[in-house]
């Protein structure tokens, strides 16, 4: 059993996965670098680049499912079926703008093409959602600047008031 009983669900947004054509490379790899950080993922699928089908997705994870973490990859760039961020900014009640900043200023280090991200990190009642690049590299950069965070972030959500001293995952 978990150390941390946090519910995270991962939502991969490709047309190709989504249909067989390709591998969801980028949910295992978020998978594996959660559970590497002692957080189990309880939920992952495929979808593809719909909003509407994210929309529905976000409120069911969150609203009923009751999931403290959505991570998607996929769909965040300029894009005509780039929709990740407009469904994400439908659903959340605030954005964690630190969070998108955090990923962009990482990125933007590695290449220059970071400046085109759209990603999105907001909060919908007591769930962190936080769009991540589609592919597999920009994924594990990008999950590598957030998983610090996360457990002072994803206690403050559950609990309200956080000590300093509490908010460590394995590490």
């Amino acid at each position: 059993m978990s150390q941390n009983p946090y519910k995270v669900a991962v939502i991969t947004l490709s047309d190709r996965a989504a249909s067989g054509a390709r591998a969801d490379e980028s949910g295992g790899i978020i998978r594996d670098m959660l559970a590497q950080a002692g957080l189990h993922v309880v939920e992952q699928a495929v979808l593809p680049d719909e909003a509407a089908q994210l929309v529905e997705k976000l409120i069911h994870l969150t609203d009923e499912a009751q999931a403290d973490l959505i991570l998607t990859t996929g769909g965040t760039g300029l894009g005509k079926r780039d929709v990740t961020p407009d469904a994400t900014l439908a659903v959340i009640d605030q954005r964690v703008p630190g969070i998108e900043e955090a990923m962009r200023m990482a990125s933007l280090a590695k290449t220059p093409y970071a400046m085109l991200s759209r990603a999105v990190a907001g909060v919908r009642g007591r769930t962190l959602i936080i769009n991540l690049p589609g592919s597999p590299k920009s994924v594990r950069e990008n999950l590598e600047v957030v998983l610090p965070v996360l457990p002072h972030a994803l206690k403050l959500l559950r609990e309200g008031q956080v000590h300093d001293d509490e908010h460590q995952f394995n590490h």
